[in-house]
Protein backbone atom coordinates (compact mmCIF):
# COMPACT_ATOMS: atom_id res chain seq x y z
CA UNK A 1 0.00 0.00 0.00
CA UNK A 2 1.51 3.54 -0.87
CA UNK A 3 0.24 6.49 1.15
CA UNK A 4 -0.11 9.93 -0.08
CA UNK A 5 -1.12 12.65 1.67
CA UNK A 6 -4.18 15.09 -0.04
CA UNK A 7 -5.74 18.30 0.73
CA UNK A 8 -8.80 19.71 -0.57
CA UNK A 9 -11.40 22.45 0.35
CA UNK A 10 -14.08 21.70 2.33
CA UNK A 11 -17.59 22.99 2.84
CA UNK A 12 -16.40 26.48 4.22
CA UNK A 13 -13.31 26.59 2.17
CA UNK A 14 -10.83 25.56 4.96
CA UNK A 15 -8.25 23.05 3.85
CA UNK A 16 -8.84 19.58 4.37
CA UNK A 17 -5.84 16.98 5.61
CA UNK A 18 -6.77 12.94 3.77
CA UNK A 19 -4.43 10.52 3.21
CA UNK A 20 -5.21 8.45 -0.04
CA UNK A 21 -3.69 4.95 0.69
CA UNK A 22 -3.12 3.52 -2.72
CA UNK A 23 -3.50 -0.34 -4.36
CA UNK A 24 0.43 -1.43 -5.09
CA UNK A 25 -1.00 -3.21 -7.70
CA UNK A 26 -3.72 -2.18 -10.64
CA UNK A 27 -6.45 0.62 -9.24
CA UNK A 28 -9.66 -1.29 -9.64
CA UNK A 29 -12.16 1.40 -7.56
CA UNK A 30 -12.25 3.67 -4.80
CA UNK A 31 -13.86 4.17 -1.41
CA UNK A 32 -14.32 6.89 1.20
CA UNK A 33 -14.15 6.52 4.35
CA UNK A 34 -15.72 8.69 7.01
CA UNK A 35 -14.16 8.22 10.68
CA UNK A 36 -16.29 8.66 14.12
CA UNK A 37 -17.92 11.72 15.96
CA UNK A 38 -14.41 13.94 17.08
CA UNK A 39 -12.49 11.21 16.42
CA UNK A 40 -9.93 11.34 13.24
CA UNK A 41 -8.56 9.75 9.99
CA UNK A 42 -5.76 7.44 11.67
CA UNK A 43 -7.47 5.61 14.05
CA UNK A 44 -7.43 1.79 13.82
CA UNK A 45 -10.33 0.80 12.48
CA UNK A 46 -10.03 3.48 9.38
CA UNK A 47 -5.86 2.32 9.08
CA UNK A 48 -6.93 -1.50 9.37
CA UNK A 49 -9.65 -1.28 6.69
CA UNK A 50 -7.75 0.84 4.40
CA UNK A 51 -4.73 -1.56 4.54
CA UNK A 52 -7.02 -4.22 3.84
CA UNK A 53 -8.99 -3.20 1.01
CA UNK A 54 -6.10 -1.26 -1.20
CA UNK A 55 -4.76 -5.14 -0.92
CA UNK A 56 -7.44 -5.84 -3.05
CA UNK A 57 -7.45 -2.76 -5.33
CA UNK A 58 -9.18 -0.10 -3.46
CA UNK A 59 -8.27 3.01 -2.84
CA UNK A 60 -9.02 4.49 0.15
CA UNK A 61 -9.12 8.24 0.95
CA UNK A 62 -9.40 8.82 4.84
CA UNK A 63 -9.82 12.69 5.76
CA UNK A 64 -10.15 14.51 8.99
CA UNK A 65 -13.75 17.15 9.01
CA UNK A 66 -13.58 20.25 9.41
CA UNK A 67 -11.94 21.46 12.78
CA UNK A 68 -10.66 17.83 13.57
CA UNK A 69 -7.10 16.38 13.15
CA UNK A 70 -4.54 18.16 10.45
CA UNK A 71 -7.68 19.96 8.47
CA UNK A 72 -8.24 23.60 9.12
CA UNK A 73 -11.60 25.33 10.15
CA UNK A 74 -13.19 25.94 13.38
CA UNK A 75 -14.56 22.71 14.80
CA UNK A 76 -17.00 24.95 17.08
CA UNK A 77 -18.52 26.35 13.88
CA UNK A 78 -19.47 22.61 11.99
CA UNK A 79 -22.35 20.49 12.80
CA UNK A 80 -23.99 17.14 10.90
CA UNK A 81 -24.82 18.84 8.09
CA UNK A 82 -21.47 20.55 7.25
CA UNK A 83 -20.23 17.10 7.77
CA UNK A 84 -22.49 15.73 5.22
CA UNK A 85 -21.17 18.59 2.92
CA UNK A 86 -17.52 17.87 3.53
CA UNK A 87 -18.47 14.32 2.51
CA UNK A 88 -19.60 15.74 -0.53
CA UNK A 89 -16.76 18.09 -1.44
CA UNK A 90 -14.16 14.98 -0.63
CA UNK A 91 -16.36 13.01 -3.46
CA UNK A 92 -15.91 16.03 -5.69
CA UNK A 93 -12.25 16.03 -5.34
CA UNK A 94 -11.63 12.34 -5.77
CA UNK A 95 -14.22 12.66 -8.60
CA UNK A 96 -11.55 15.53 -10.16
CA UNK A 97 -8.50 12.95 -10.15
CA UNK A 98 -10.79 10.79 -11.87
CA UNK A 99 -11.54 8.82 -8.96
CA UNK A 100 -15.00 9.28 -8.51
CA UNK A 101 -15.98 6.98 -4.95
CA UNK A 102 -18.08 3.94 -5.55
CA UNK A 103 -18.02 2.71 -1.96
CA UNK A 104 -18.29 4.67 1.26
CA UNK A 105 -17.54 3.97 4.79
CA UNK A 106 -19.07 5.35 8.00
CA UNK A 107 -17.76 4.88 11.69
CA UNK A 108 -20.23 5.81 13.88
CA UNK A 109 -21.48 9.49 13.44
CA UNK A 110 -19.79 9.24 10.07
CA UNK A 111 -21.85 5.99 9.33
CA UNK A 112 -24.70 8.60 10.08
CA UNK A 113 -23.26 10.91 7.73
CA UNK A 114 -22.41 8.88 4.55
CA UNK A 115 -26.17 7.70 4.98
CA UNK A 116 -27.27 11.02 4.47
CA UNK A 117 -24.81 11.58 1.62
CA UNK A 118 -25.40 8.64 -0.62
CA UNK A 119 -27.98 10.56 -2.42
CA UNK A 120 -25.43 13.19 -3.34
CA UNK A 121 -22.36 11.25 -4.48
CA UNK A 122 -24.22 9.60 -7.59
CA UNK A 123 -20.95 7.08 -8.12
CA UNK A 124 -21.90 5.36 -5.02
CA UNK A 125 -22.60 1.70 -5.26
CA UNK A 126 -22.17 0.59 -1.80
CA UNK A 127 -22.50 1.76 1.79
CA UNK A 128 -20.88 0.12 5.09
CA UNK A 129 -21.34 1.73 8.43
CA UNK A 130 -19.81 0.62 11.45
CA UNK A 131 -21.09 1.41 14.88
CA UNK A 132 -23.58 4.14 13.32
CA UNK A 133 -26.37 6.06 15.06
CA UNK A 134 -30.01 6.23 13.44
CA UNK A 135 -30.61 9.20 14.93
CA UNK A 136 -27.41 11.66 14.52
CA UNK A 137 -28.76 13.49 17.66
CA UNK A 138 -28.09 10.26 19.78
CA UNK A 139 -24.26 11.94 19.60
CA UNK A 140 -25.15 14.31 22.34
CA UNK A 141 -25.50 11.89 25.35
CA UNK A 142 -21.57 11.46 25.13
CA UNK A 143 -21.62 15.44 26.52
CA UNK A 144 -25.20 15.30 28.28
CA UNK A 145 -24.07 16.65 31.45
CA UNK A 146 -23.04 19.72 29.53
CA UNK A 147 -26.32 20.23 27.72
CA UNK A 148 -27.73 22.72 30.07
CA UNK A 149 -24.64 25.24 29.56
CA UNK A 150 -24.42 24.73 25.81
CA UNK A 151 -28.73 25.70 26.40
CA UNK A 152 -28.35 28.38 27.77
CA UNK A 153 -24.25 30.46 27.31
CA UNK A 154 -24.78 29.38 23.51
CA UNK A 155 -21.70 27.29 23.67
CA UNK A 156 -19.56 25.02 26.24
CA UNK A 157 -16.38 23.27 26.47
CA UNK A 158 -16.65 19.82 26.77
CA UNK A 159 -13.97 16.77 27.36
CA UNK A 160 -14.71 14.22 24.48
CA UNK A 161 -12.00 11.50 25.18
CA UNK A 162 -9.61 13.21 27.39
CA UNK A 163 -9.19 16.59 24.82
CA UNK A 164 -11.64 19.79 25.18
CA UNK A 165 -14.10 20.96 21.85
CA UNK A 166 -16.15 23.28 21.82
CA UNK A 167 -20.25 22.51 20.61
CA UNK A 168 -22.32 25.34 20.42
CA UNK A 169 -25.94 25.65 20.59
CA UNK A 170 -25.98 25.34 16.53
CA UNK A 171 -25.02 21.71 16.61
CA UNK A 172 -27.65 20.60 18.55
CA UNK A 173 -30.50 22.11 16.58
CA UNK A 174 -28.79 20.69 13.55
CA UNK A 175 -28.54 17.04 14.88
CA UNK A 176 -32.63 16.98 16.07
CA UNK A 177 -32.97 17.71 12.32
CA UNK A 178 -31.10 15.12 11.18
CA UNK A 179 -33.81 12.60 10.71
CA UNK A 180 -32.05 9.86 8.59
CA UNK A 181 -35.08 7.17 7.88
CA UNK A 182 -36.26 9.00 4.59
CA UNK A 183 -32.34 8.90 3.57
CA UNK A 184 -31.53 5.18 4.34
CA UNK A 185 -35.37 3.99 2.73
CA UNK A 186 -34.21 5.94 -0.46
CA UNK A 187 -30.88 4.60 -0.27
CA UNK A 188 -29.69 3.98 -4.06
CA UNK A 189 -26.71 1.87 -2.54
CA UNK A 190 -26.08 -2.03 -1.40
CA UNK A 191 -26.29 -1.43 2.38
CA UNK A 192 -23.88 -3.34 4.87
CA UNK A 193 -24.32 -2.66 9.01
CA UNK A 194 -22.02 -3.54 11.21
CA UNK A 195 -22.57 -2.76 14.91
CA UNK A 196 -21.03 -4.86 18.42
CA UNK A 197 -23.66 -6.16 20.17
CA UNK A 198 -21.74 -4.95 23.26
CA UNK A 199 -21.34 -1.02 22.26
CA UNK A 200 -21.92 1.06 24.98
CA UNK A 201 -21.54 4.07 23.35
CA UNK A 202 -24.27 3.71 20.22
CA UNK A 203 -26.50 0.54 21.22
CA UNK A 204 -27.36 -2.11 18.45
CA UNK A 205 -30.69 -1.04 18.57
CA UNK A 206 -30.01 1.70 16.52
CA UNK A 207 -28.39 -0.86 13.75
CA UNK A 208 -31.90 -2.83 13.71
CA UNK A 209 -33.64 0.39 13.22
CA UNK A 210 -30.72 1.14 10.32
CA UNK A 211 -31.61 -2.25 8.33
CA UNK A 212 -35.50 -2.56 8.85
CA UNK A 213 -35.53 1.31 7.14
CA UNK A 214 -33.27 0.34 4.35
CA UNK A 215 -34.34 -1.72 1.23
CA UNK A 216 -32.86 -4.35 -0.39
CA UNK A 217 -29.79 -5.28 -1.30
CA UNK A 218 -28.83 -4.84 2.68
CA UNK A 219 -26.60 -7.43 5.00
CA UNK A 220 -26.03 -7.22 8.69
CA UNK A 221 -22.75 -8.13 10.70
CA UNK A 222 -22.40 -8.34 14.34
CA UNK A 223 -18.97 -7.26 15.61
CA UNK A 224 -19.12 -10.06 18.76
CA UNK A 225 -16.74 -8.60 21.35
CA UNK A 226 -15.76 -5.63 20.02
CA UNK A 227 -16.00 -2.55 21.19
CA UNK A 228 -17.36 1.13 19.49
CA UNK A 229 -13.83 2.45 18.49
CA UNK A 230 -12.78 -1.44 17.08
CA UNK A 231 -9.57 -0.43 19.14
CA UNK A 232 -8.81 -4.62 19.09
CA UNK A 233 -6.67 -5.01 15.77
CA UNK A 234 -8.28 -8.58 15.84
CA UNK A 235 -11.99 -6.56 15.78
CA UNK A 236 -10.42 -3.81 12.99
CA UNK A 237 -9.45 -7.12 10.96
CA UNK A 238 -12.67 -8.73 11.30
CA UNK A 239 -14.87 -5.75 10.06
CA UNK A 240 -11.82 -5.11 6.98
CA UNK A 241 -12.60 -8.52 6.04
CA UNK A 242 -16.08 -8.74 6.29
CA UNK A 243 -16.54 -5.05 4.19
CA UNK A 244 -13.72 -6.41 1.24
CA UNK A 245 -15.77 -9.55 0.79
CA UNK A 246 -19.02 -7.83 0.59
CA UNK A 247 -17.74 -4.99 -1.30
CA UNK A 248 -17.11 -7.29 -4.13
CA UNK A 249 -19.72 -8.30 -5.38
CA UNK A 250 -21.67 -4.69 -5.61
CA UNK A 251 -18.38 -3.29 -7.29
CA UNK A 252 -18.06 -5.86 -9.75
CA UNK A 253 -13.92 -5.29 -9.46
CA UNK A 254 -12.92 -6.70 -12.84
CA UNK A 255 -8.83 -7.32 -12.67
CA UNK A 256 -6.81 -6.74 -15.69
CA UNK A 257 -4.83 -9.61 -17.42
CA UNK A 258 -2.02 -11.18 -14.91
CA UNK A 259 1.79 -10.52 -16.57
CA UNK A 260 3.00 -12.27 -19.20
CA UNK A 261 4.27 -15.60 -18.32
CA UNK A 262 2.66 -15.80 -14.96
CA UNK A 263 -1.11 -17.16 -15.78
CA UNK A 264 -2.19 -17.38 -12.28
CA UNK A 265 -1.05 -13.52 -11.73
CA UNK A 266 0.78 -12.29 -8.22
CA UNK A 267 0.51 -13.50 -4.75
CA UNK A 268 1.15 -10.45 -3.00
CA UNK A 269 2.12 -10.80 0.80
CA UNK A 270 2.15 -7.44 3.20
CA UNK A 271 2.43 -7.41 6.97
CA UNK A 272 -0.50 -7.09 9.09
CA UNK A 273 1.10 -6.55 12.15
CA UNK A 274 4.74 -4.93 12.48
CA UNK A 275 5.07 -5.69 16.33
CA UNK A 276 4.18 -9.72 15.58
CA UNK A 277 4.12 -11.78 12.51
CA UNK A 278 0.30 -11.50 10.81
CA UNK A 279 0.22 -11.27 7.40
CA UNK A 280 -2.17 -9.87 4.12
CA UNK A 281 -2.01 -12.92 1.62
CA UNK A 282 -4.17 -11.52 -1.37
CA UNK A 283 -4.10 -12.94 -4.73
CA UNK A 284 -6.10 -10.75 -7.27
CA UNK A 285 -9.00 -8.85 -5.47
CA UNK A 286 -11.19 -12.12 -4.77
CA UNK A 287 -8.77 -14.00 -2.61
CA UNK A 288 -7.52 -12.72 0.83
CA UNK A 289 -6.34 -15.35 4.11
CA UNK A 290 -4.27 -14.50 6.83
CA UNK A 291 -0.72 -16.01 7.56
CA UNK A 292 0.69 -16.13 11.08
CA UNK A 293 2.98 -18.66 13.43
CA UNK A 294 1.37 -20.60 16.13
CA UNK A 295 1.37 -18.80 19.81
CA UNK A 296 4.46 -20.83 21.14
CA UNK A 297 6.33 -18.87 18.17
CA UNK A 298 5.58 -16.26 18.56
CA UNK A 299 2.82 -15.31 16.64
CA UNK A 300 -1.18 -14.74 16.97
CA UNK A 301 -2.08 -17.61 15.57
CA UNK A 302 -4.85 -15.67 13.49
CA UNK A 303 -3.54 -17.77 10.04
CA UNK A 304 -1.97 -21.03 8.36
CA UNK A 305 2.01 -21.16 9.22
CA UNK A 306 3.78 -20.85 5.57
CA UNK A 307 4.29 -24.66 6.03
CA UNK A 308 0.61 -24.82 6.59
CA UNK A 309 -0.15 -22.71 3.20
CA UNK A 310 2.53 -25.35 1.80
CA UNK A 311 0.93 -28.18 2.74
CA UNK A 312 -2.54 -27.13 2.06
CA UNK A 313 -1.16 -26.49 -1.70
CA UNK A 314 0.17 -30.15 -2.01
CA UNK A 315 -3.25 -31.22 -0.46
CA UNK A 316 -5.54 -29.28 -2.91
CA UNK A 317 -3.56 -30.31 -5.91
CA UNK A 318 -3.78 -33.32 -5.04
CA UNK A 319 -7.38 -33.59 -4.62
CA UNK A 320 -7.89 -31.80 -7.65
CA UNK A 321 -5.73 -34.28 -9.73
CA UNK A 322 -7.44 -37.39 -8.22
CA UNK A 323 -11.14 -36.26 -9.06
CA UNK A 324 -9.63 -34.57 -12.75
CA UNK A 325 -8.77 -37.99 -13.37
CA UNK A 326 -11.78 -39.57 -12.24
CA UNK A 327 -14.36 -37.54 -13.57
CA UNK A 328 -12.47 -38.21 -17.12
CA UNK A 329 -12.69 -41.88 -16.45
CA UNK A 330 -16.21 -41.97 -15.52
CA UNK A 331 -15.51 -43.68 -12.27
CA UNK A 332 -17.72 -43.28 -8.69
CA UNK A 333 -15.26 -41.51 -7.01
CA UNK A 334 -17.97 -39.54 -4.45
CA UNK A 335 -15.54 -37.66 -2.24
CA UNK A 336 -11.47 -37.22 -2.00
CA UNK A 337 -10.10 -36.42 1.34
CA UNK A 338 -6.43 -35.16 1.64
CA UNK A 339 -4.16 -34.85 4.95
CA UNK A 340 -1.32 -33.67 4.99
CA UNK A 341 1.68 -33.04 7.24
CA UNK A 342 5.11 -31.88 7.13
CA UNK A 343 8.47 -32.14 8.95
CA UNK A 344 12.07 -32.15 8.59
CA UNK A 345 13.41 -35.75 7.97
CA UNK A 346 17.58 -37.01 7.63
CA UNK A 347 17.78 -37.69 3.93
CA UNK A 348 17.83 -40.92 2.88
CA UNK A 349 21.16 -40.75 0.93
CA UNK A 350 23.77 -41.84 3.68
CA UNK A 351 26.17 -39.42 1.84
CA UNK A 352 23.70 -36.39 2.40
CA UNK A 353 23.29 -35.98 6.33
CA UNK A 354 21.16 -32.67 5.93
CA UNK A 355 17.65 -32.59 7.00
CA UNK A 356 15.12 -32.22 4.26
CA UNK A 357 11.61 -31.52 4.08
CA UNK A 358 9.08 -34.83 4.37
CA UNK A 359 5.55 -34.28 3.38
CA UNK A 360 3.11 -36.78 3.92
CA UNK A 361 -0.23 -37.34 2.57
CA UNK A 362 -3.18 -39.92 4.05
CA UNK A 363 -5.97 -39.95 0.83
CA UNK A 364 -8.98 -41.28 1.83
CA UNK A 365 -11.25 -42.09 -1.38
CA UNK A 366 -14.76 -42.53 -1.11
CA UNK A 367 -17.29 -44.53 -3.27
CA UNK A 368 -17.88 -47.74 -5.18
CA UNK A 369 -14.05 -47.88 -6.59
CA UNK A 370 -12.98 -51.37 -7.09
CA UNK A 371 -9.00 -52.32 -6.13
CA UNK A 372 -7.28 -51.23 -9.81
CA UNK A 373 -9.40 -47.94 -9.69
CA UNK A 374 -7.74 -46.93 -6.02
CA UNK A 375 -4.09 -48.29 -6.83
CA UNK A 376 -4.53 -46.16 -10.13
CA UNK A 377 -5.69 -42.98 -8.46
CA UNK A 378 -3.02 -43.61 -5.82
CA UNK A 379 -0.59 -43.61 -8.92
CA UNK A 380 -2.06 -40.40 -10.30
CA UNK A 381 -1.57 -38.17 -6.93
CA UNK A 382 1.99 -38.58 -7.88
CA UNK A 383 1.45 -36.81 -10.76
CA UNK A 384 0.10 -33.47 -9.43
CA UNK A 385 1.62 -30.53 -10.60
CA UNK A 386 2.44 -29.40 -6.94
CA UNK A 387 4.38 -32.45 -6.13
CA UNK A 388 5.63 -32.74 -8.67
CA UNK A 389 7.39 -28.79 -8.14
CA UNK A 390 8.31 -30.00 -4.55
CA UNK A 391 10.31 -33.21 -5.57
CA UNK A 392 12.14 -31.04 -8.10
CA UNK A 393 14.66 -28.49 -7.01
CA UNK A 394 13.18 -24.99 -7.78
CA UNK A 395 15.01 -21.55 -8.63
CA UNK A 396 13.50 -18.60 -6.75
CA UNK A 397 15.07 -14.88 -7.62
CA UNK A 398 14.50 -12.46 -5.21
CA UNK A 399 14.98 -8.62 -6.24
CA UNK A 400 14.75 -5.77 -3.80
CA UNK A 401 12.10 -3.02 -5.17
CA UNK A 402 13.81 0.73 -5.10
CA UNK A 403 12.58 2.91 -2.21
Amino acid sequence: MTTQRFSFLGHAGDALAARLDLPDGPHLATALFAHCFTCGKDITAARRIAARLSSMGIAVLRFDFTGLGHSEGEFGNTDFTTNVEDLVATATALTRKDMAPSLLIGHSLGGAAVLKATSLIPSVKAVATIGAPFDPAHVTHTFSEALPRIISDGVATVDLGGRPFQIGKRFLEDVAKGALAPAIGNLKAALLVLHAPLDDTVGIDNASQIFLAARHPKSFVTLDGADHLLSHPQDAEYAASVIAAWSARYLALTPPAPPPGVPEGIVRVSEADRYGFLQDVQSGPKHHVLADEPLAYGGTDRGMSPYGFLSAGLGACTAMTIRMYARRKGWPLTHVRVDVSHDKVHAQDAANTQKVDGFHRLIRLEGALDADQRTRLREIADKCPVHKTLEQTSIVTTTIADP
